[in-house]
């Protein structure tokens, strides 16, 4: 009944299959952590849709399907307003971007090099669900959410969509961190 010690082959087929998994595991986040990228942080349904994603505005408001198409690196480059004068939701749009693209970055390394620290890409995750969550709050309150518009009058697709990804694939490692 005792138990006979592992033998090399098995130890190395082991090791192997979890490296095998490991990859996988790494790839499939990155894919989610990409498509993140193209994911709007807010979609405003109506008449006139609108999608705000973390490269500007897209507009339904006029003739052909997508009439109309704004980047954020336009509405800052003209804003007569110094940044600071901006309102605290639109300032956070640049952090959202800033937090998706090291997020984006570490998950990369981690499939181009095996090197990815997941708590780190995790933690970027739920910083860049805070900051799209703050930009489409901002945007909810400019369309009069609350008081003349119904609740879901803004979604907040990429708040959602991220938390999902970070909870999904980062959970754990994030839960390390917290019970740590």
């Amino acid at each position: 009944m005792s138990e006979e010690p592992e033998s090399e082959t098995a130890r190395t087929r082991r090791r192997a299959a979890s490296d095998r998994g490991e990859r996988v595991s790494r790839r499939v986040g990155w894919l989610l952590v990409a498509a993140l990228l193209a994911v709007p942080m807010a979609v405003i349904p109506g008449e006139n849709l609108t999608i705000v994603s973390l490269w500007g505005f897209l507009s339904t408001s006029g003739p052909g399907l997508l009439a109309g198409g704004y980047p954020v690196w336009a509405y800052f480059l003209e804003q007569p307003r110094p940044f600071g004068a901006l309102p605290p939701s639109i300032r956070a749009w640049p952090l959202a971007i800033g937090f998706y693209a090291l997020a984006a970055g570490s998950a990369t390394a981690g499939v181009t090099f095996g090197r990815e620290d997941r708590r780190v890409t995790g933690g970027l995750l739920v910083l860049a669900a805070a900051a799209s969550l703050w930009v489409s709050v901002g945007v909810a309150f400019r369309f009069g959410v609350g008081t003349t518009a119904g609740w879901l009058a803004v979604v907040p697709v990429g708040a959602l969509a991220t938390l999902a990804v970070a909870v999904g694939v980062y959970g754990s490692d994030l839960r390390g961190i917290v019970t740590a």
